[in-house]
Formats: C-alpha cells, sequence, structure tokens
C-alpha cells in the first residue's frame, strides 16, 4: 500500500527546506515585493515541472531497463537524507541571498541546474512512487506534476514571506535545523520498512 504520510513528508520538508529556489524567491520576495516577485516564481514552476516530467521518465525507463537499480538507489537516497539530516543538524543560523536576476526566464533556468530538483524527483519516483505505480502513465504524471506543485507552493511562500522567513530562520536556525534533521532521519529510516 502507498505511503501518503512518508512521501508527502519528504516532499515537504525536501521542498520547505533552504535551496537555490527558496533562497531566491525570498530574496526576490523581500527586495521587490510578492506580485513583482511572480514572474520568477512561475518560471520557477514551469521550470519545476518540465524538470519533474523528465526525471520520472527517465526514472520509469531506468528502472523498467535495470530491475535490481531500486535497493541501491534506496541506499544512495537513504545515505543523501542522512547526509542532509546531519548538515541541517550541524548549520549555522546564515541564510545566504543571491541577488541575481528576477525573472520568468531566469527561474526557469535555474530548474535546469538545480541539483536539489533532480534529487528530489529520483528520490520520489525510485523510493516511494515506481514500487507502486511503475509502468503507469498517468499516475506517474501526476505525481511528477504534483512534486511540481508541492515545490512551486513552497516557493512562493517564500516569496511571500521572505523577510519573516529570514529572520525566523534567523533567530530558531537550531530548533528548525533540528526538526528537519529528525525529519529527514524519519524519511531515511522510512525508506526500508515499505
Amino acid at each position: 500500500m502507498f505511503n501518503w504520510f512518508s512521501f508527502l513528508t519528504y516532499a515537504i520538508v525536501t521542498a520547505i527546506t533552504p535551496g537555490p529556489n527558496n533562497i531566491m524567491s525570498m530574496s526576490n520576495g523581500s527586495r521587490k515585493g510578492f506580485i513583482a516577485a511572480l514572474p520568477f516564481n512561475i518560471g520557477i514552476g514551469v521550470g519545476f515541472s518540465i524538470v519533474m516530467l523528465f526525471c520520472t521518465a527517465f526514472c520509469s525507463i531506468l528502472s523498467s531497463l535495470i530491475p535490481r537499480i531500486k535497493m541501491p538507489m534506496l541506499v544512495i537516497g537513504a545515505g543523501y537524507m542522512l547526509y542532509l539530516a546531519w548538515g541541517f543538524f550541524r548549520g549555522n543560523d546564515d541564510i545566504k541571498e543571491n541577488y541575481s536576476y528576477s525573472s520568468f526566464i531566469s527561474g526557469l533556468m535555474l530548474q535546469f541546474i538545480n541539483p536539489k530538483i533532480y534529487i528530489y524527483c529520483i528520490m520520489s519516483m525510485e523510493a516511494y512512487i515506481l514500487p507502486y505505480y511503475h509502468g503507469q502513465t498517468l499516475p506517474l504524471i501526476g505525481f511528477a506534476l504534483l512534486l511540481a506543485f508541492i515545490g512551486f507552493v513552497f516557493t512562493l511562500c517564500w516569496s511571500a514571506f521572505g523577510s519573516v522567513f529570514k529572520r525566523m530562520f534567523s533567530k530558531h536556525a537550531k530548533v528548525i535545523n533540528i526538526i528537519m534533521s529528525l525529519l529527514l532521519v524519519y524519511c531515511a529510516v522510512s525508506l526500508f520498512l515499505a
């Protein structure tokens, strides 16, 4: 049975944590305001959707060509989650801003060089989705778009609450880092409990 709780925990924790999309959205939101930052965020949403669809197709094809890839991918994925958890646990209180471009095209293009979203999709597909929906095109497209939607929603949140999130993360960084670390450890362990 598909474990929605574990899947959504992983997807939300991964989407809400700082990464290129979220930091750029926060920066644009705090500098330009939510409405003026929308073109960049819409570019993120479109690019995110394209990357999720390509990653889903890649994972699906790879899993059918090499069926024994699941366990190595789970081990690599769990190791990566534990690495992220350790990084969050040890993390400092700084959130670095990047004052780069803020147009639709820059938001779109950022997705093709953003390693966080590739790992986000590959882990979601290999660990949670493909074991239950392998070879089912419509559900896989639906999950790819769901992953993109979750990521997009959190970039909008980071943009809308840019200065608030920055203050909150700076003020309560250690507690937030510990919570995110524990949730990632839970996700890593749950990969092997299905």
